[in-house]
């Protein structure tokens, strides 16, 4: 039976919503989401994935906070297919790029047959055992539109989700990528005062998928995204998310590697200040041989601020020759920051290299005399070093130009303090 408090909080945070209309298999999945959800409740502080971080904010029935300012996007002026989504409503370009088939959530849901089927609240079903991700579960019963976007070959320019809004939106976003075919995608933008967001991605044999995200830097937000991904063979996943501020964010990515010689590297750079908490909860499992997974995680803390990291690689039985490689690593800038890490191996094959490790530190006070002797100020001296602390997650982005991009931006966002 689901404790009596999470049943509680369940039916405090449905109070007032109810499931999108519409038929068809997305109705049936809605359905079976929504089941799921009965049978699990909400998430709370003795959960295990969930005592570093309180989900009250994310499962209360109405968002702490509703005044929410709209920062330069950050992906201006780089060339992409933007779709627009302002407080839940989805507005498509005009033309597309050859090898790209975009459309909306709802729409597909009115189809007999759309490939989207096989996919939504699926992937997120498989990456809810054997941990629990109930506010993904809820994502999948209630979210109100999303995008579906399809690469059926090499698609030459990136496509840049920008969401606006001031509300409390759930939106479901489904990505395929076909044998042979590749995708970019950029994520920027802010929801709303809270936001639920979760993407399925299904690679293809040979498929390749990028995703750059942009958190911030407006403070006063609550985002909660999922990325669910399922690779197979010789399938590439690179996700890299730059996150600036906000009171409470919390991301989490579950990655399965079916097919051989597949490949999954996720990454993350993350700073703010005083009540900053952000949360990266990363679970990658190895179903195959001869696979290679990588977790680059850096966090800048700073007055109080509080960053966590609970990353996990899974290698089944028969997954030989596994390269799993995780790190996580904070640089507290005072003494009142906090980093709380969890990191996890759990090995069933014998032929195989993994690590992981954690460390916590302050800056490097040789470092930062040396800058200072040579005139520099110690604020411009301390951005120096905080830049090189996070080069290591930024250079994970694999495309030069984008990485320049992200990292102008973060350089942008820390000398604005």
């Amino acid at each position: 039976m689901v404790a009596e408090a999470k049943k509680a909080a369940l039916e405090e945070r449905l109070d007032g919503l109810t499931l999108p209309e519409g038929g068809g298999w997305l109705a049936a999945a809605r359905r079976d989401a929504r089941d799921r959800l009965d049978a699990v409740g909400l998430p709370g502080r003795r959960d295990e994935y969930w005592r570093f971080t309180n989900p009250a904010p994310l499962v209360a029935r109405d968002p702490e906070v509703s005044d929410v300012s709209q920062s330069p996007d950050p992906f201006d002026g780089y060339e992409s297919v933007v779709i627009t989504i302002e407080d839940g409503v989805v507005t498509l370009p005009d033309t597309l790029p050859e090898n790209l088939q975009i459309g909306t959530l709802r729409e597909a849901g009115e189809a007999d047959i759309h490939w989207a089927k096989d996919i939504y609240g699926t992937l997120e079903a498989m990456g809810s055992r054997p941990v629990l991700r109930p506010l993904a579960t809820l994502n999948s019963a209630y979210a109100t539109d999303g995008v579906v976007i399809r690469a059926t070959g090499p698609v030459a320019k990136p496509v840049h989700i920008r969401t606006t809004g001031t509300g409390d939106p759930i939106l479901h976003h489904v990505v395929r990528v076909d044998a042979d075919a590749s995708l970019t995608l950029l994520e920027s933008g802010t929801a709303g005062a809270r936001s639920n967001v979760a993407t399925e991605i299904d690679l293809a044999d040979t498929g390749a998928f990028h995703h750059i995200r942009i958190q911030g830097p407006d403070h006063v937000r609550h985002p909660n995204t999922h990325l669910f991904a399922r690779l197979r063979q010789e399938s590439v996943f690179k996700s890299f998310t730059l996150s600036a501020n906000g009171l409470l964010a919390r991301n989490e990515a579950v990655i399965e590697l079916t097919g051989d010689d597949a490949t999954a590297h996720i990454a993350g750079a993350a700073f703010g200040r005083g009540d900053f908490h952000h949360d990266d909860t990363v679970f990658v499992t190895h179903d195959a041989v001869n696979c290679e997974s990588r977790q680059v995680f850096k966090k800048v803390l700073r007055d109080g601020a509080t960053g966590v990291f609970q990353g996990k690689i899974l290698v089944k039985e028969g997954a030989q020759k596994t390269d799993g490689y995780q790190i996580s690593q904070a640089l507290l800038l005072d003494e009142d920051s906090q980093f709380l890490a969890k990191p996890e191996l759990e090995i069933y094959a014998d032929d195989v290299a993994c690590s992981h490790g954690s460390t916590t530190g302050a800056i490097d006070e040789t470092a930062l005399f040396y800058l200072r002797s040579r005139g520099v100020s110690k604020r411009d001296a301390t951005d120096l070093l905080v830049l090189s602390f996070l080069a290591e997650a930024i250079e994970e982005i694999e495309d030069e130009t984008l990485r320049e991009h992200v990292g102008g931006r973060m350089a942008d966002w820390l000398a604005r303090g």
